[in-house]
């Protein structure tokens, strides 16, 4: 049994999960969509690190003990539906995907984390780390919108989508997982609404680095 705070086991369950599936996303769009051996080997890496990612909060889990399967059993749904649901169709939506619409799923979780033991708060902090993934979707993507600035409208509504689709799903984990649930609460304290703020202010800021417009 575990004797780690409520909610904690939920926290890196999810975590978990989220970073197994971002390991599996990552390595077939590298296979999938593309372009180049370059590319390939580029993405297969930041996949690479993922999976690492992966490996420490099952580590994480198992000396709680907890059972990592179990932990991350009750966001398998969520999770995977919205991978289903946010299947890209080429390259730069793959690469949006992975910057802005896993950016901000990541971002609550890192909100959720700030009121636990240090430790916990550390692994969270080291597996959250960028790994690269920003630079390499924001200079492909701004690469492709300056050989063809026409493609920036079609990649603003598929990110705004992914955005939406993630705090829909980000709502059912909440609905299912209330300990979870606390903890984002009592990370933002009574003031929900600025932690939205922040949220909404760092998608703005990733958008903005692609060269795309948050939009309304």
């Amino acid at each position: 049994m575990s004797d780690s705070p409520p909610g904690v086991s939920d926290l890196l369950g999810v975590l978990a999960y989220a970073e197994l599936t971002a390991f599996l996303r990552l390595a077939e769009d590298a296979t999938r969509y593309a372009p180049s051996l370059t590319d390939q080997a580029a993405l297969g890496g930041l996949a690479a690190a993922e999976y690492a990612h992966f490996e420490l909060l099952r580590d994480r889990l198992a000396s709680l003990g907890v059972d990592p399967e179990k932990a991350m059993e009750p966001f398998t749904g969520p999770l995977d539906d919205w991978h289903a649901l946010t299947f890209p169709g080429d390259w730069l939506e793959a690469l949006v995907k992975a910057y802005v619409g896993t950016g901000i799923a990541l971002d609550f979780y890192r909100e959720a984390a700030v009121g636990v033991d240090d430790e916990t708060r550390n692994l969270v902090d080291e597996v959250l780390a960028d790994e690269g993934r920003s630079q390499f979707a924001v200079e492909r993507v701004r690469a492709a919108l300056q050989e063809d600035p026409k493609q920036a409208g079609r990649l603003a509504l598929w990110a705004r989508r992914l955005v939406g689709e993630a705090l829909s799903q980000g709502q059912h984990v909440a609905a299912a997982r209330p300990e979870l649930a606390a903890l984002l609460v009592e990370a933002a304290g009574e003031d929900i609404g600025r932690m939205f703020a922040r949220l909404t202010e760092k998608h703005g800021r990733r958008m903005a680095a692609l060269g795309l417009t948050p939009g309304p």
